[in-house]
């Protein structure tokens, strides 16, 4: 059986990161030209050495993706190298105030997720979008919590709802063009330090502990379970072959039957 992204060419943003990092690898794993892109390079080479040892391989990018200059050029040297850009996988996250209630937010504080996540999404969703509709092919994936409408979310919640807002509309606008547009839901994920200090400071406006917290919603899940980076990574390579050709404008919840 032919690996699932066989000849084909991805591009990840915020790949340093836990989510991006088990994309990576996932993908590579499934036969994908890999660019592992971010701010920080040592996390990247370090994600490409790993790759490199298990027999895949992944080009490093230092690209800030809140720069539509430095994400246009980068792609542009992508298509020129390899033909396509066939996948595009933001996994970009930020740390954002959560736990505390809407009444007593900042403003600050309230806009910040928005601004900064709605702002990598559009950039880095229209820049592959572009090139994809002059292929006619491609597949652009965003990773998002279900944090819409959650309490104590703080902006976090309407971070999300715009993220979704977003992949919806662009998906209904390139899908006619052979261009598939897709939201991974993962639950949250134990594995990851950073997701981690996210549940641990949401946790705090509860009253409880991250522990407890996590606890909780393995518990409340169909699986008794949270999902793993591994489940997150397998489930993006699906998404982004062509076995998931009819899906697109939808969002793919990887969270062991919490909804």
């Amino acid at each position: 059986m032919a690996p699932l992204l066989e000849n084909k060419t991805a591009v990840i943003y915020g790949a340093g990161g836990a989510i991006g990092s088990a994309v990576a690898h996932a993908f590579t794993r499934e036969g994908a030209r890999v660019h592992v892109a971010g701010r920080t390079v040592s996390a990247l080479e370090g994600l490409a050495q790993q790759i490199a040892e298990a027999g895949g391989l992944a080009r490093v990018a230092q690209v800030d993706a809140l720069d539509e200059a430095a994400i246009e050029g980068h792609l542009d040297q992508v298509v020129e190298e390899d033909g396509t850009i066939d996948v595009s996988f933001n996994a970009v996250g930020f740390n954002e105030v959560q736990g505390v209630p809407l009444v007593d937010l900042s403003l600050e504080d309230f806009v910040f997720p928005i601004a900064n996540w709605s702002q990598t999404v559009f950039l880095t969703s229209r820049a592959a979008a572009r090139r994809m509709i002059k292929q006619g092919s491609g597949v652009i994936l965003t990773v998002k919590p279900p944090a819409d409408g959650a309490r104590l979310a703080s902006g976090f919640g309407a971070a999300c709802a715009t993220v979704d807002s977003i992949s919806r509309t662009l998906a209904a606008e390139v899908g006619p063009h052979g261009v598939r547009v897709l939201i991974l839901e993962p639950n949250a994920l134990p594995e990851s330090e950073a997701l981690q200090a996210s549940v641990a400071q949401y946790a705090r406006g509860l009253g409880t502990t991250a522990e407890d917290a996590l606890a909780q919603l393995a518990s409340g899940t169909l699986l008794g379970r949270l999902p793993t980076l591994a489940d997150v990574g397998n489930i993006a390579a699906f998404a982004a072959s062509d076995g998931a050709a009819p899906m697109t404008g939808a969002v793919i919840k990887i969270d062991c039957g919490a909804s």
